[in-house]
């Protein structure tokens, strides 16, 4: 690669409260996007808690290995906010003050009202050669640092500051530095096969070729595939994750509900909405969930009619007109039961198509015929109701996620006529 240009780039989080349980690290996936998108593979991430000699030597590593090095947080005005120091010292720099941004902050201090307190004298420090990268939102301004090939940048940790900063002050600066290259992902969504099936299907196919490369992410009722390549040009590159995607659609079928990346109920609202038909629903393990993923899209009005939650075996005969004795002689979690749920709600509803769910979502409920995990999942339409039975693993909130995305799936079935 010529001298100066960036192949790869590695993120540094920095910060305690990261390696809390109360906050996460949103940046590197922003940053890691925005690089993708000018050619620069992100190689490693890694979080640092404010402690100066953890922090330098992480940094040290980082600059062995990566072209650009971007740290994230650790500038604000107080003592646990090292990054400025340890960099500095890392590198071999003085920090100046600089007046001109000193003046700066004082003068966004009495912009509201406010006498600018001493310690934030500490963000007008700036290390010897350093760029100084325009904060419009916050009081840290980032700091661009070059030692040989390697860039080192120093970014505000609060997500709003560090996409301002870096979106205006770091791309314009990194574009004509980024190796000639581009990458294009595409994603194709699963459901029906878990990770061990859906990757033993397709391995045979994405393992001959070294670009693009294949991912696989695994989530409740969802396998995510997603195809990423390289080429020269923009086009190049999705013609070689094209190629790739559609070997692996035609090889999975029927269990690829999207190409692009869409969310199920995305897909199944389109296909409600060239089709023309309504859905209701009426749910009892899920707790509305299945309506709430439906209606979560702008314009839902056109295709859902509306739902209940009927969790009492009395709502089940009041709002959906499930007979009692049906409920008495099978149990409310049964397939027969689902199926009255769906046919019920749609009748009510006027709906084309009626979705019924029940099931034991756990943890407490569950007996020896019917154990936890254990969900029946109705459809109906005018001509006919369809009902099949899961036992889905995992915890309560488990086994909700699955169950909606069975019943979404099952519609997205029946509209396609499979």
């Amino acid at each position: 690669m010529p001298e100066g240009f960036i192949g790869e780039a590695e993120i540094i989080a920095i910060g305690s409260e990261l390696l809390t349980p109360y906050r996460t690290d949103t940046n590197s996936l922003f940053l890691t996007e925005k690089l993708n998108e000018l050619g620069i593979d992100v190689v490693g991430k890694t979080v640092v808690g404010d402690d100066r000699e953890r922090l330098k030597k992480v940094l040290s590593d980082t600059l062995g290995r990566a072209d650009l090095v971007i740290c994230c947080g650790g500038l604000g005005p107080t003592e646990d906010d090292v990054t400025r120091e340890t960099a500095a010292a890392l590198l071999g720099r003085k920090l100046k003050r600089d007046d001109a941004l000193l003046r700066r902050l004082e003068a966004r201090f009495r912009a509201r009202g406010l006498e600018m307190p001493a310690n934030n004298e500490r963000q007008a420090m700036v290390p010897e050669g350093a760029t100084q990268l325009e904060n419009r939102i916050g009081t840290a301004p980032g700091l661009w640092l070059e030692a040989g090939s390697k860039i080192v940048l120093l970014l505000p940790g609060p997500p709003p500051e560090l996409k301002e900063v870096f979106e205006k002050e770091c791309l314009p600066r990194l574009k004509p530095r980024a190796r000639r290259r581009r990458m294009v992902t595409r994603v194709l969504m699963v459901t029906g096969l878990t990770e061990s099936d859906t990757d033993d299907r397709i391995a045979p196919i994405y393992k001959q070729v070294d670009n693009p490369t294949v991912t696989i992410l695994a989530a409740p009722g969802e396998i995510q595939i997603h195809v990423r390549g390289k080429g020269a040009t923009e086009e190049d590159a999705q013609a070689l994750v094209d190629e790739l995607a559609e070997r692996i659609n035609e090889k999975l079928g029927k269990y690829v509900f999207s190409r692009n990346g869409a969310r199920l109920e995305e897909v199944v609202a389109e296909q409600l909405l060239l089709a023309h038909k309504t859905v209701a629903v009426a749910e009892s393990c899920t707790g509305g969930q299945v309506a709430q993923r439906l209606t979560n899209i702008a314009g839902s009005s056109a295709y859902f009619l509306g739902g209940v939650v009927c969790y009492s075996n009395d709502a089940k005969v009041w709002w959906t007109d499930v007979p009692a004795s049906l409920i008495e002689a099978k149990g409310a979690v049964s397939q027969e039961v689902a199926c009255a749920l769906a046919s019920g709600i749609r009748k009510r509803s006027s709906a084309d198509f009626g979705i019924g769910v029940t099931g034991i979502a756990g943890p407490r409920g569950a007996t020896p015929a019917k154990p936890v995990g254990l969900v029946y999942v109705a459809v109906a339409d005018a001509q006919k109701t369809e009902a099949r039975m899961y036992h889905f693993p995992g915890d309560r909130a488990r086994v909700r996620k699955q169950a909606c995305q069975a019943a979404l799936e099952m519609l997205r079935r029946r509209l396609l006529g499979s």
